[in-house]
């Protein structure tokens, strides 16, 4: 019957691939399993065609299906040491999601050609699993069957086993993870995929038990299955496959018919904001009910509106969901209270509970978005909040070498000890915890009430716990608190009798005193991993709100990142940027044999960093390194047939499908930032050719804008730079000067996303006046620094006064609008 089954199905020519992934699985006769048991840690939804809507609300951030999703906040165990009965070539590499199964009874190899000829020598199928190394149910796999002697022999006697660290391999990951999507319906990690000796896959999906439960297959009855086909049905699989692959090859194609140009700017923003209106949580932000994500794309998309929209309804509409939504996050159970930072997302509505993962590119794109909502609102508590996830990220996440590390995991052993790791043991609190640590009484408070009392209050602890039975299901929250701002700090002062100023002292005492004991804590695994295009990100956070807030300790800490990115991942002989680094055992800088190549996001995010340093700085030496990276992204990845950015090098042969990412997810595509990056340097550098590829790309991705521009939020940004064309702030004067320094503050107070800031300090040689030969007729009225702002660089009347020059930038905004 599973023969008859495989011939049924590749007989046909329309390809069923959920009918030929169920004939392996369970045999032909069996019932299909609905798509919705299988587990999805998602962090990313790649669109297999731009013919096919989004899935509006699936943000990228590990996620499972809603029968199963709250089986995901459960903590792995980690048995006792003992001396490890194998050691397979993983041991070699310096990935710690690698490192992870360098133990397994597993013929584990990494990616790479090695694992190719060994499949092609002895003509076995491939086995490949992808995950990385904060994934929850990565470890759950592992433990249960990888770490499985009987499963491992199987696998070594009648695969190759390939594993791949997703975040150091995403060309990879992207490739199987549309090919998971489009056969099952669903994808996510841990990814398993089986491949031929030429890596065609044939077969995917993501978790599986061990052994079978129910009607779900255990790997080894897959297994089984899979080899049975292989030696009795290969040619059937091997089509199967093919006509698949083909099939995505024609589904994924993403580009630009002969003479189009971009769509109109003002109907597809109109669209975009519409589609996030109508998906927007009105009561606690966001854009969906639960899971909710931070969606830092869609934010910074709304106060982008807002800025060309002020006076209308529906520009008030956006910046009120940008600002609600931030703020309600600031307040929530997201938001790390006690040691700054956000958790990768919240499992309910409210912002309370989440999952405690905390990643890198989170805390970059977020500390940006809460600097730009403390510009628009003027409001204090966003500035904080911006300057707090940097100082998160300087603690926990940075190495001494200036580079940042990629994530801390949600599970970690309990205080109290024992093997098995809990979600987010090292964040919460019990009631007596809270009580032991604050006992003091307040002085003057109502009803003798001590400093635990007031910081129970008004974070919201329970004797009993805070956190309900359905978003903890497993129990490792009983009895548990996350803490989550429940009462303004005016509120709380009012109900205990006491001045607001003495209940922010109060609280900041206790948030102190909480970050001590939990240095004692048991810490989560730190993956320490360093990845160009997320210190990309976390570079431009540094640079812009140092920038906003004038704070030249954040700003020499973003020069610390811009000189690590070109000390340990820019290969200088070949001009091209490295994906990864690695701490070693002492501390240092390491890197593999043979390093892995940068990819398309790589470039990108590093090239907007490093124009953002630029502009924070005014440091030449980071525009000039911008100018060669962009270059080398061009003859790299660009696409002359269909314009746009392919995301990995298309010389490779390894990586079967050239992909365009038409997604901003968890974090922007390539191509968004791509956009806009080429636009900005068109302006610096005076190329017309990076206007017109700019203006190619965003035509390439056209259908998409128009249609669902909710799935490229970041891309309609750069499609509205376009629009209004950007104007030119050039300031003349010495830097670091007290007077350019204050007409620099009066730039950064504003949100100006429609322009580019330079600086010129009378030298006729410099880069920017070699370029753009104009600049060299402004120059220092009265022997003090200058502002000029143009378009065009046909340029207003000098200006020397920083309020004058805020006042002229102001209604520079408001002549934005009015176009």
């Amino acid at each position: 019957m599973l023969r008859l089954a495989w011939r049924r199905s590749t007989s046909r020519k329309s390809v069923e691939p959920a009918r030929l992934l169920t004939a392996v699985y369970f045999g032909a006769d069996s019932p299909k399993q609905n798509s919705g048991d299988h587990i999805r840690c998602l962090r990313q939804t790649p669109h297999l065609s731009s013919n096919r809507p989004p899935l509006l609300h699936s943000q990228p951030a590990c996620y499972l299906s809603p029968s199963v999703f709250m089986s995901m906040a459960s903590g792995g165990e980690t048995p006792p040491f003992i001396p490890h009965r194998h050691t397979n070539r993983l041991a070699k590499e310096r990935s710690p999601y690698l490192l992870q199964h360098a133990h397994n009874p597993v013929d584990w190899y990494p990616w790479g050609q090695d694992a190719f000829d060994k499949a092609k020598n002895e003509d076995k199928p491939i086995f490949l699993s992808v995950g990385y190394s904060t994934c929850h149910w990565c470890h759950v796999m592992e433990r249960e069957s990888f770490e499985d002697e009987e499963i491992g022999k199987v696998l070594s006697d009648n695969f190759v086993c390939i594993k791949v660290d997703r975040e150091e391999r995403p060309d990879v990951d992207k490739v199987y993870m549309t090919f998971v999507q489009a056969t099952s319906g669903g994808g996510g990690w841990p990814m398993s995929v089986w491949l031929t000796p030429d890596l065609r896959p044939f077969i995917g999906g993501t978790y599986f038990p061990p052994r079978d439960q129910g009607r779900r297959p255990g790997l080894k009855t897959v297994l089984n299955r899979i080899m049975e086909q292989w030696l009795n049905n290969r040619p059937a699989l091997e089509s199967t496959g093919e006509k698949i692959l083909e099939a995505l090859k024609t589904g994924t194609s993403i580009a630009a018919n002969a003479g189009e140009g971009p769509p109109l700017a003002s109907d597809v923003a109109n669209r975009c904001f519409q589609q996030l209106a109508h998906s927007y949580e009105e009561e606690y932000g966001g854009f969906r009910d639960a899971p909710k994500f931070p969606t830092p794309v869609n934010l910074m998309f709304l106060m982008s509106y807002w800025s060309v929209n002020r006076s209308t309804s529906e520009g008030v509409e956006a910046l009120q969901m940008a600002l609600h939504t931030l703020r309600m996050m600031a307040l929530g159970g997201i938001h790390d209270h006690v040691a700054q930072g956000f958790h990768r997302y919240s499992t309910d509505s409210s912002w309370h509970v989440p999952h405690f993962e905390k990643m890198l590119y989170d805390q970059a794109q977020l500390a940006v978005a809460y600097i730009t909502a403390s510009q628009v609102s003027g409001e204090q508590l966003f500035a904080d909040v911006a300057k707090g996830i940097l100082l998160y990220v300087s603690r926990d996440l940075s190495d001494k070498s200036g580079g940042f590390y990629s994530a801390e995991d949600a599970d970690s052993v309990p205080a109290s000890g024992g093997p098995k790791k809990r979600e987010g043991a090292f964040c919460v609190w019990t009631a007596s915890e809270v009580r032991e640590l604050l006992p003091d009484v307040v002085e003057g408070a109502t009803g003798v009430a001590t400093q635990a009392d007031i910081f129970m209050h008004h974070y919201g602890v329970k004797e009993q716990g805070n956190v309900a039975p359905e978003q903890d299901p497993h129990g490792e929250l009983q009895g548990q608190n996350v803490l989550i701002v429940r009462y303004s700090v005016e509120l709380t002062a009012a109900h205990f009798g006491i001045s607001v100023k003495k209940v922010t002292e109060l609280m900041s005492s206790a948030r102190a005193k909480m970050a001590e004991v939990r240095k004692s804590r048991p810490r989560p695994h730190l993956d320490t991993k360093m990845l160009a295009s997320w210190n990309g990100l976390m570079l431009s956070a540094y640079a812009r709100v140092g920038a906003v807030l004038g704070d030249k300790a954040l700003l020499e800490r973003a020069v610390q990142a811009g000189k690590f990115l070109k000390e340990h991942l820019w290969d200088a002989e070949r001009q091209t940027i490295l994906r990864s680094c690695y701490r070693g055992d002492q501390m240092e800088v390491q890197q593999i044999s043979p390093p892995i190549s940068g990819f398309l996001d790589d470039y990108a995010f590093v090239i907007c960093g490093l124009l953002d340093l630029y502009e924070a700085t005014l440091q030449l030496e980071w525009l000039e390194w911008a100018e060669e990276m962009q270059h080398k992204q061009d003859v790299m990845f660009w696409d002359d047939k269909g314009r746009g950015y392919f995301c990995s090098d298309p010389s490779d042969s390894s990586v079967l499908l050239q992909l365009k990412e038409d997604q901003d997810g968890a974090e922007p595509s390539a191509n968004s930032v791509s956009a806009s990056n080429l636009l900005r340097l068109s302006q610096y550098t005076g190329r017309q050719e990076w206007l017109q590829r700019s203006q190619q790309l965003l035509a390439a991705f056209s259908d998409r804008l128009s249609r669902v521009p909710i799935a490229l939020p970041e891309m309609v940004r750069a499609l509205m730079a376009q629009h209004y064309t950007l104007k030119q702030i050039v300031i003349c004067g010495q830097r670091g000067a007290p007077d350019t320094t204050s007409l620099l503050a009066a730039v950064n107070s504003l949100f100006l996303p429609y322009k580019v800031l330079m600086h010129i300090d009378g030298s006729a040689d410099s880069f920017l006046c070699q370029r753009l030969p104009v600049l060299s007729s402004m120059s220092q009225q009265g022997g003090v620094a200058t502002a000029y702002v143009c378009q065009d660089f046909t340029c207003s009347l000098p200006v020397t006064d920083p309020q004058e020059l805020h006042r002229l930038l102001l209604d520079m905004s408001m002549e934005t609008q009015a176009e």
